[in-house]
């Protein structure tokens, strides 16, 4: 493939507008209405996480979430410049997706030609997964960023290798899998390319250009200068050689395994210590099953309608692009089918885990658009953004799935707020769920949250998610006079909802005096009998 409109700077537009248009674009539309959604239950862990001191967080990690560990370091020492408002928690998604978009566009640029780059990031900005995984205090949207970044510290590593650019690729790569574990299945996909240029050239693995930044090279089979290894001169390489520096093509196999190196030190006390919490943390995920492969694309865009037309182009793009789409591709293809194969034994198949492949997709989808004239692609992009206009409103109004099911945290929060009184308690029902009310309630009340009269070890003590009640509920609720009663679901008789022990101390002592439904949440006012 070739030619001025793939190779080369788009028309007169400078290089730079490549990346810093996708790069904008993004980041205008995260940060739209990036604090109107309520935390989620993910968030909200991700809340009491970060703001728990270090050795609490070490201790946390051994219990349940060391998967998360890294990030919650890292959003630890955000909140502590930033805050734990939503738009605080957020914002490193929001930057970081924004920077995704520009290394999106960058890659395809290097790949595809400048104008399958551009467009490719445009794509990427619009999509409402993008926004959704933006605005989130997860570590999706750094995984992204990390994963675009490791494939092109990659290809220019394998272009000209050099030990300042595969030390680069290594230090993306550790970032990757700490940040999250499963993003390391990209590995496959690097993997299968270095493997291919090792015995092939980097030609045969689809990554010898076009370049954005310059002309497209004469395809004569010999390298040019500037992309000689710093010791060509000791041995001469005959035309069409592979270029992998001392030691000839097997050098570039022997720099990559070097490089992934320091990520698989780094990354197995976290993979041998999370293996042991698998049990607690996915518990509530089910074995993959086929046709979660389809849904796939329209889960990781956050829209069916979306990703559907996404994986559409995508597929073009790939014809098109020819031996140039074996990395894009294998990006997409290999940690999905890793992730699915092990998901069919294992609870591990949760989409979102996938949200890093998706500039890929949108690489080999702007590499179709790019077949075309600019207009009429960029038609297509402004198509796909209109499309996904109702997704984008409805994950600002709830990060909850179905979006039809929000808890309203902050509105059980305000109904005790309005109507509190000193020396009230609270309670909460169920406790150990991954609803999390008792975070969602104290983090919108603060200081203000009543005494959590049943809990006789905090989240914190306990280095978990969850805090521990005591055996007794009838002893512990002795001398309180007012109880609110923070239940799910919306119930005309919150009391009938509690169970056990506790719900028998519960009816046994105290009569409603005031039932307040909010989406996902009832709040009641319990008052002691006589």
């Amino acid at each position: 493939m070739s030619g001025a409109s793939d190779s080369g700077p788009t028309g007169d537009r400078p290089a730079w507008l490549v990346w810093a248009a996708p790069t904008l674009l993004t980041l205008a539309i995260t940060l739209t209405g990036i604090g109107q959604a309520q935390l989620w239950r993910d968030e909200l862990a991700s809340w009491s996480a970060a703001t728990r001191p270090v050795g609490d967080l070490a201790r946390l990690a051994g219990t349940i979430d060391a998967a998360t560990g890294p990030y919650y370091l890292v959003m630890h020492g955000w909140t502590a410049l930033a805050g734990t408002s939503p738009t605080a928690l957020r914002l490193p998604s929001a930057l970081a997706m924004a920077a995704a978009a520009g290394l999106t566009a960058r890659l395809g640029a290097r790949l595809a030609g400048a104008r399958a780059g551009l467009l490719a990031g445009l794509l990427f900005a619009l999509l409402p997964g993008t926004s959704r995984y933006g605005q989130e205090a997860r570590p999706y949207a750094l995984a992204t960023l990390l994963a675009v970044l490791a494939t092109l510290a990659l290809v220019g590593a394998l272009r000209r290798p050099g030990w300042r650019r595969w030390t680069g690729y290594a230090l993306a790569v550790a970032a990757l899998g700490l940040i999250h574990l499963i993003a390391l299945t990209l590995l496959a996909a690097h993997g299968l390319v270095v493997l291919l240029a090792t015995g092939r050239g980097p030609a045969a693995a689809g990554v010898d250009g076009p370049d954005g930044e310059r002309p497209e090279r004469p395809t004569t089979g010999e390298p040019t200068a500037p992309d000689l290894p710093a010791d060509h001169g000791r041995a001469t390489a005959a035309p069409g050689a592979p270029r992998g520096g001392p030691g000839g093509s097997r050098g570039l196999l022997w720099r990559w395994l070097l490089a992934v190196l320091p990520a698989a030190v780094l990354v197995t006390p976290l993979v041998l210590e999370a293996r042991g919490q698998r049990s607690r943390q996915l518990d509530w995920v089910d074995l993959a099953r086929l046709p979660d492969l389809a849904a796939l694309p329209g889960g990781v865009a956050q829209s069916g309608v979306v990703g559907g037309l996404l994986f559409g182009l995508a597929a073009l793009g790939a014809g098109r692009l020819g031996r140039r789409a074996l990395l894009p591709g294998a990006a997409i293809l290999l940690p999905a089918l890793l992730l699915f194969a092990a998901g069919t034994v294992l609870p591990l198949w949760v989409t979102r885990y996938l949200v890093f492949t998706v500039p890929f997709g949108c690489l080999l989808a702007g590499a179709a658009l790019a077949g075309v004239r600019l207009a009429p692609a960029l038609a297509v992009v402004t198509l796909a953004g209109l499309l996904g206009l109702p997704d984008q409103a409805a994950l600002r109004h709830t990060h909850e799935w179905p979006r039809s099911a929000p808890v309203d945290y902050a509105g059980a929060a305000r109904v005790i707020a309005d109507h509190e009184q000193p020396g009230d308690a609270i309670v909460f029902s169920p406790r150990h769920s991954w609803l999390f009310l008792d975070l969602g309630v104290a983090y919108h009340l603060g200081s203000r949250e009543p005494r959590d009269v049943l809990v006789v070890r905090d989240e914190r003590q306990r280095a978990d998610l969850w805090a521990s009640e005591c055996d007794r509920p009838a002893e512990c609720l002795a001398g309180v006079r007012r109880v609110w009663l923070v239940v799910s679901g919306r119930r005309g008789d919150p009391l009938a909802a509690v169970g056990g022990a506790k719900g028998a101390a519960l009816r046994d002592a105290f009569t409603v005096a005031l039932v307040q439904p909010r989406a996902g949440v009832t709040v009641a006012l319990l008052v002691r009998r006589g």
